[in-house]
């Protein structure tokens, strides 16, 4: 038994995943985004620069830029099968991630997760979303930037890191992790391929990283080092 496919949690995922396709197709951040240059887009998709990525974020406020429900069922999976108890995870939007991650939390028996997110409308959003999953006890939601919340009170040891924010960011962000990496803990990003410099470290020889290509764009690491 899971509680990923039971009430109150499978309804809600269904709608949130609902919601996230229409805010993904929606016309107003459609035109948006399609009114920037390519150039421009590539830029701040890309780019570590604060004022950049906030741009950016800002831009999609009210979009879920979700994890694919294939993806999703990846991360409770992996929850399950390492015994994870400590997780943390960069970039909530809405919480689906963070609710999968939890479930499987819940049904390891318990823990805490680690969530940071710098858009202050996502956060209330993504809070009401995991009160109604009934996981909100084992998730602590940091507002700000990861940079920064991320720099302290972290758990050692950390079982499974999910990267689901600023692209760019994610070097940064896995070297204020890695020292509290246990050996065999695991590391998702999504969207990884708009980070050529982060799947450059993790996939070098001497890295202290297995690492392998999950569907088009996620890549799965495993902390051997």
């Amino acid at each position: 038994m899971t509680i990923l496919t039971a009430a109150p949690l499978a309804p809600l995922l269904e709608r949130l995943f609902a919601e996230a396709q229409d805010t993904n197709a929606a016309p107003e951040w459609r035109d948006a985004w399609n009114q920037l240059p390519p150039e421009e887009r590539t830029r701040v998709m890309t780019s570590a620069d604060e004022a950049d990525y906030r741009s950016f974020y800002g831009l999609a406020k009210d979009v879920y830029l979700a994890v694919s429900p294939e993806t999703a069922r990846l991360l409770y999976m992996l929850v399950r099968a390492s015994g994870a108890h400590s997780i943390v995870e960069f970039g909530t939007s809405f919480g689906i991630s963070t609710l999968h991650l939890a479930a499987g939390l819940r049904d390891n028996g318990g823990g805490r997760i680690i969530t940071t997110e710098f858009e202050p409308s996502k956060v209330v959003r993504a809070r009401k979303n995991f009160t109604a999953g009934e996981l909100a006890d084992l998730i602590e939601l940091r507002e700000g930037d990861a940079l920064r919340t991320l720099a302290r009170d972290l758990p050692a040891p950390i079982d499974l890191v999910l990267l689901d924010g600023a692209k760019a960011l994610y070097p940064a962000v896995l070297a204020l992790l890695e020292p509290h990496l246990r050996p065999g803990a695991m590391v998702v990003a999504d969207n990884a391929d708009h980070c050529p410099d982060y799947l450059k470290r993790v996939r070098a020889p001497e890295s202290g990283y297995l690492s392998v290509p999950f569907g088009e764009d996620v890549e799965v690491s495993l902390r051997v080092g």
